[in-house]
């Protein structure tokens, strides 16, 4: 099997880069080679590797900045996923494309399900709600996997920030009304491997959209909170004591764009396609605490 993976330098992109080798000639190329802000360069490149596969782990994620860029949010999101939705229908090759939580206003209060409306909040949410339809539409193999607050030990993202931050200050303000599951690339990765195991094999999973979290919620407070207890358990060395950290409304913390207050999916579709369970969110946490501590020696 051979398999293109686009954004292999991300969060989302190493860990893909680590699950997927074992099943194919894996290529990730770097932006000099496939630049997603320039969908109309792609072509070639795919063409001339000619996939059975194509993982796109590449997207514009700065929620914020995209409110001022708008156009290079939808050309990463948007316009790219559709180019190698239609490239990938050409070949005849699987697409397995990455979407968000964000596609949704958060006003339900029950987990999302992947028939819920889509209604977006932002340009992020819309540009990326936007590559999901172009994807289902154009390409006939494709998986779409929605997943939520997403970090790793690669790249920039919310456990990363509030170390930074708990190594500097005694008391933070964090976000208590907004709620999700903290969802590990790995956790992604390693259920992405599956999917693509079963591809292989020709046991092929039914195409579509599904929503792939870890399992339980939090609000960002918690999840705040759990990240500094769990390093300070081992003696993490940090300022910040998790009783400090205090619990604000979304309306006292400014942001250019909106966020959804339920980020909760339900993943129930998922896991009974594949037959598998998703661990609590804490889980992955502690691996990913335990890497991070590697790096920092």
């Amino acid at each position: 099997m051979r398999i293109l993976l686009t954004g292999g330098s991300g969060q989302l992109g190493f860990e893909l880069r680590r699950s997927l080798a074992l099943y194919g000639k894996l290529w990730a190329p770097g932006r000099e080679v496939l630049d997603l802000s320039r969908p109309e360069l792609l072509m070639q490149p795919v063409l001339e590797f000619a996939p059975d596969l194509i993982v796109n782990a590449a997207a514009y994620t700065a929620v914020d900045r995209a409110e001022a860029e708008p156009e290079l949010a939808e050309r990463v999101n948007a316009e790219a996923p559709a180019e190698l939705a239609r490239l990938a229908e050409r070949l005849g090759a699987t697409l397995l494309h990455f979407s968000t939580d964000y596609v949704f206003d958060g006003t339900g209060t029950a987990p999302y399900r992947e028939s819920d409306v889509t209604r977006p909040l932002s340009v992020y949410g819309r540009t990326k709600r936007d590559g999901e339809l172009a994807v289902m539409n154009d390409c006939s193999r494709h998986y779409v996997l929605r997943t939520s607050w997403v970090y790793g030990s690669v790249g920039g993202n919310f456990v990363k920030t509030i170390l930074r931050l708990a190594a500097q200050r005694d008391t933070l303000n964090v976000v208590h009304d907004q709620v999700g599951a903290p969802t590990s690339a790995m956790l992604i990765a390693d259920v992405s491997a599956q999917l693509v195991a079963r591809l292989r094999e020709g046991r092929v999973l039914p195409y579509g959209l599904y929503h792939l979290a870890a399992a339980g919620e939090t609000s960002w407070h918690g999840f705040a909170r759990e990240i500094v207890g769990l390093v300070q358990d081992v003696g993490g060395g940090l300022v910040l004591r998790p009783e400090a950290i205090q619990a604000i409304p979304a309306v006292d913390y400014p942001a250019a764009a909106a966020r959804p207050a339920n980020s909760r999916l339900d993943t129930h579709k998922l896991r009974a396609a594949l037959g598998i369970v998703l661990p609590d969110w804490r889980h992955h946490l502690q691996l990913v605490l335990q890497q991070l501590a590697i790096q920092k020696g």
